[in-house]
Protein backbone atom coordinates (compact mmCIF):
# COMPACT_ATOMS: atom_id res chain seq x y z
CA UNK A 1 0.00 0.00 0.00
CA UNK A 2 2.91 1.89 0.87
CA UNK A 3 4.38 1.98 -2.83
CA UNK A 4 0.55 3.26 -3.89
CA UNK A 5 0.29 5.98 -1.56
CA UNK A 6 3.91 6.79 -3.12
CA UNK A 7 2.71 6.95 -6.63
CA UNK A 8 -0.48 8.92 -5.99
CA UNK A 9 1.73 11.58 -3.50
CA UNK A 10 4.20 11.99 -6.23
CA UNK A 11 2.03 11.88 -9.68
CA UNK A 12 0.25 15.19 -7.39
CA UNK A 13 3.43 17.12 -6.57
CA UNK A 14 5.30 16.86 -10.18
CA UNK A 15 1.58 17.73 -11.80
CA UNK A 16 1.32 20.94 -14.04
CA UNK A 17 -1.72 21.54 -12.15
CA UNK A 18 -2.12 19.83 -8.61
CA UNK A 19 -5.03 20.97 -7.43
CA UNK A 20 -6.68 19.17 -10.92
CA UNK A 21 -4.81 16.12 -9.44
CA UNK A 22 -5.54 15.93 -6.37
CA UNK A 23 -9.43 16.52 -7.52
CA UNK A 24 -8.88 13.22 -9.40
CA UNK A 25 -8.05 11.34 -6.98
CA UNK A 26 -10.92 12.25 -4.41
CA UNK A 27 -12.98 11.40 -6.75
CA UNK A 28 -11.24 8.00 -7.52
CA UNK A 29 -11.92 7.57 -3.94
CA UNK A 30 -15.62 8.62 -4.03
CA UNK A 31 -15.16 10.82 -0.68
CA UNK A 32 -16.35 14.78 -0.75
CA UNK A 33 -14.85 18.14 -0.34
CA UNK A 34 -16.32 18.27 3.14
CA UNK A 35 -14.81 14.56 4.00
CA UNK A 36 -11.74 15.31 2.96
CA UNK A 37 -11.87 18.93 5.01
CA UNK A 38 -12.89 16.98 8.00
CA UNK A 39 -10.45 14.66 8.64
CA UNK A 40 -7.55 17.56 7.08
CA UNK A 41 -9.17 19.92 10.23
CA UNK A 42 -9.70 22.75 7.50
CA UNK A 43 -12.46 24.38 5.69
CA UNK A 44 -14.07 22.62 2.23
CA UNK A 45 -13.69 25.89 1.13
CA UNK A 46 -9.43 25.61 1.41
CA UNK A 47 -10.34 22.31 -0.91
CA UNK A 48 -12.00 23.58 -3.24
CA UNK A 49 -9.75 26.76 -3.54
CA UNK A 50 -6.90 23.83 -4.35
CA UNK A 51 -8.82 21.60 -6.54
CA UNK A 52 -9.79 25.08 -8.61
CA UNK A 53 -6.29 26.45 -8.06
CA UNK A 54 -7.34 29.16 -6.78
CA UNK A 55 -4.69 28.85 -3.98
CA UNK A 56 -1.17 28.50 -3.90
CA UNK A 57 0.00 24.87 -4.72
CA UNK A 58 0.05 23.14 -1.76
CA UNK A 59 3.20 21.57 -0.11
CA UNK A 60 4.73 18.44 -0.30
CA UNK A 61 3.09 18.08 3.82
CA UNK A 62 -0.48 19.07 2.53
CA UNK A 63 -0.48 16.66 -0.19
CA UNK A 64 0.91 13.61 2.23
CA UNK A 65 -2.03 14.69 4.53
CA UNK A 66 -4.37 14.52 1.71
CA UNK A 67 -3.41 11.30 0.48
CA UNK A 68 -3.69 9.80 3.77
CA UNK A 69 -7.09 11.66 4.56
CA UNK A 70 -8.45 9.20 1.31
CA UNK A 71 -6.74 6.03 2.49
CA UNK A 72 -8.13 6.45 5.94
CA UNK A 73 -11.57 7.43 5.02
CA UNK A 74 -11.70 4.85 2.84
CA UNK A 75 -10.60 2.21 5.14
CA UNK A 76 -13.45 3.33 7.36
CA UNK A 77 -16.19 2.31 4.40
CA UNK A 78 -14.47 -1.06 3.89
CA UNK A 79 -11.53 0.13 1.94
CA UNK A 80 -13.22 -1.22 -1.43
CA UNK A 81 -11.14 1.78 -3.57
CA UNK A 82 -7.88 0.83 -1.68
CA UNK A 83 -8.58 -2.97 -2.90
CA UNK A 84 -8.92 -2.01 -6.50
CA UNK A 85 -6.15 -0.18 -6.38
CA UNK A 86 -3.59 -2.73 -5.30
CA UNK A 87 -5.03 -5.54 -7.61
CA UNK A 88 -2.36 -7.82 -9.29
CA UNK A 89 -0.71 -5.92 -12.01
CA UNK A 90 -2.27 -6.99 -15.38
CA UNK A 91 -0.24 -6.73 -18.75
CA UNK A 92 -0.54 -3.50 -19.90
CA UNK A 93 -0.56 -4.33 -23.66
CA UNK A 94 -4.43 -5.66 -23.56
CA UNK A 95 -5.20 -1.85 -22.72
CA UNK A 96 -3.00 0.66 -24.61
CA UNK A 97 0.59 0.57 -26.42
CA UNK A 98 2.68 3.07 -25.86
CA UNK A 99 5.21 4.30 -28.71
CA UNK A 100 7.91 6.63 -28.62
CA UNK A 101 9.69 8.16 -31.97
CA UNK A 102 13.61 8.50 -31.88
CA UNK A 103 12.83 12.37 -33.22
CA UNK A 104 10.18 15.13 -33.16
CA UNK A 105 7.76 15.44 -35.76
CA UNK A 106 5.15 18.18 -36.94
CA UNK A 107 1.47 16.93 -36.24
CA UNK A 108 0.73 18.26 -39.52
CA UNK A 109 3.48 15.70 -40.60
CA UNK A 110 2.04 12.87 -38.39
CA UNK A 111 -1.78 13.52 -40.36
CA UNK A 112 -0.30 13.04 -43.22
CA UNK A 113 1.69 9.89 -42.45
CA UNK A 114 -1.56 8.34 -41.02
CA UNK A 115 -3.39 10.03 -44.01
CA UNK A 116 -5.99 11.45 -41.89
CA UNK A 117 -8.53 14.44 -41.59
CA UNK A 118 -8.07 17.19 -39.16
CA UNK A 119 -11.59 17.79 -37.73
CA UNK A 120 -11.10 20.23 -34.80
CA UNK A 121 -8.64 23.09 -34.04
CA UNK A 122 -6.80 22.75 -37.19
CA UNK A 123 -4.60 26.08 -36.57
CA UNK A 124 -2.91 24.01 -34.04
CA UNK A 125 -1.94 20.82 -36.28
CA UNK A 126 0.73 23.41 -37.99
CA UNK A 127 2.32 24.42 -35.31
CA UNK A 128 2.76 21.35 -32.67
CA UNK A 129 5.36 18.62 -32.55
CA UNK A 130 4.77 15.27 -31.00
CA UNK A 131 7.27 12.90 -30.14
CA UNK A 132 5.27 9.76 -30.03
CA UNK A 133 1.72 7.78 -29.78
CA UNK A 134 -0.43 5.64 -27.95
CA UNK A 135 -2.65 3.16 -29.72
CA UNK A 136 -5.91 3.10 -26.98
CA UNK A 137 -8.54 -0.33 -26.72
CA UNK A 138 -11.22 3.02 -25.93
CA UNK A 139 -13.66 -0.06 -24.24
CA UNK A 140 -11.24 -1.89 -22.01
CA UNK A 141 -9.40 1.51 -20.68
CA UNK A 142 -12.39 3.02 -20.01
CA UNK A 143 -14.56 0.01 -18.20
CA UNK A 144 -11.55 -2.11 -16.62
CA UNK A 145 -8.16 -0.44 -16.47
CA UNK A 146 -7.36 -0.12 -13.33
CA UNK A 147 -6.86 3.43 -12.19
CA UNK A 148 -2.97 3.73 -11.86
CA UNK A 149 -2.50 2.96 -15.01
CA UNK A 150 -3.59 6.04 -16.63
CA UNK A 151 -0.25 7.83 -16.40
CA UNK A 152 1.55 4.99 -18.10
CA UNK A 153 -0.59 6.02 -21.15
CA UNK A 154 1.80 8.71 -22.16
CA UNK A 155 5.02 6.53 -22.00
CA UNK A 156 8.09 8.40 -21.45
CA UNK A 157 6.32 11.90 -22.64
CA UNK A 158 2.99 13.79 -23.04
CA UNK A 159 3.58 15.28 -26.08
CA UNK A 160 2.26 12.33 -28.04
CA UNK A 161 -1.19 11.58 -29.78
CA UNK A 162 -3.85 9.59 -28.32
CA UNK A 163 -5.07 7.24 -31.23
CA UNK A 164 -8.44 5.05 -30.01
CA UNK A 165 -9.69 2.21 -31.30
CA UNK A 166 -13.07 0.54 -30.74
CA UNK A 167 -15.13 3.81 -30.64
CA UNK A 168 -18.52 4.55 -31.76
CA UNK A 169 -19.01 7.94 -31.75
CA UNK A 170 -15.62 9.74 -29.63
CA UNK A 171 -18.06 10.82 -26.95
CA UNK A 172 -16.50 8.49 -23.99
CA UNK A 173 -12.39 9.04 -24.87
CA UNK A 174 -13.26 12.99 -24.90
CA UNK A 175 -15.36 12.81 -21.80
CA UNK A 176 -12.20 11.16 -20.14
CA UNK A 177 -9.43 13.11 -21.15
CA UNK A 178 -11.56 16.77 -20.05
CA UNK A 179 -11.61 14.90 -16.65
CA UNK A 180 -7.75 13.89 -16.46
CA UNK A 181 -5.38 16.84 -15.89
CA UNK A 182 -2.43 15.47 -18.42
CA UNK A 183 -3.82 15.90 -22.03
CA UNK A 184 -2.60 14.58 -25.13
CA UNK A 185 -1.78 16.97 -27.82
CA UNK A 186 -4.22 15.42 -30.15
CA UNK A 187 -6.56 12.77 -30.22
CA UNK A 188 -7.19 10.41 -33.71
CA UNK A 189 -10.63 8.32 -33.60
CA UNK A 190 -10.03 5.47 -35.62
CA UNK A 191 -12.22 4.14 -38.75
CA UNK A 192 -15.23 6.78 -37.39
CA UNK A 193 -17.77 7.97 -39.52
CA UNK A 194 -19.64 10.21 -37.01
CA UNK A 195 -18.41 12.12 -34.16
CA UNK A 196 -21.06 12.80 -31.02
CA UNK A 197 -21.34 16.95 -31.24
CA UNK A 198 -20.21 16.79 -27.43
CA UNK A 199 -16.78 15.06 -27.97
CA UNK A 200 -16.30 17.62 -30.73
CA UNK A 201 -17.25 20.69 -27.90
CA UNK A 202 -14.63 19.05 -25.53
CA UNK A 203 -11.73 19.40 -28.06
CA UNK A 204 -12.53 22.74 -29.14
CA UNK A 205 -12.60 23.91 -25.08
CA UNK A 206 -9.71 22.08 -24.14
CA UNK A 207 -7.87 23.07 -27.05
CA UNK A 208 -6.94 19.19 -28.95
CA UNK A 209 -7.39 18.60 -32.44
CA UNK A 210 -9.40 15.83 -33.13
CA UNK A 211 -8.07 13.46 -36.34
CA UNK A 212 -9.77 10.79 -38.04
CA UNK A 213 -8.22 8.00 -40.09
CA UNK A 214 -9.20 4.60 -41.63
CA UNK A 215 -5.54 3.39 -42.44
CA UNK A 216 -5.04 -0.26 -40.45
CA UNK A 217 -3.43 -0.29 -37.18
CA UNK A 218 -0.43 -2.46 -39.17
CA UNK A 219 0.13 0.24 -41.58
CA UNK A 220 -0.10 3.03 -39.31
CA UNK A 221 2.67 0.79 -37.03
CA UNK A 222 4.83 0.57 -39.81
CA UNK A 223 4.33 4.25 -41.01
CA UNK A 224 5.40 5.89 -37.79
CA UNK A 225 8.56 3.41 -37.36
CA UNK A 226 10.48 6.79 -36.67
Amino acid sequence: MEKLRMMISGEITISPNPGKTMKKWREIFQITQAEVAGFLKITPSTVSDYEGERRKSPGIKTISRFVDALFKIDALRGGHITKKLLEPERDEKQYFEAIDFSQEISLEEFVKIIEGSVITNEDIVKKTKIYGYTLIDSLNVILDMPYSYFPRLYGGITERAFIFLGVSTGRSPLVVIRMEPSKPKAVVLHNLEKIDELAIKISERERIPIITTKMSIEEIKKRLNI
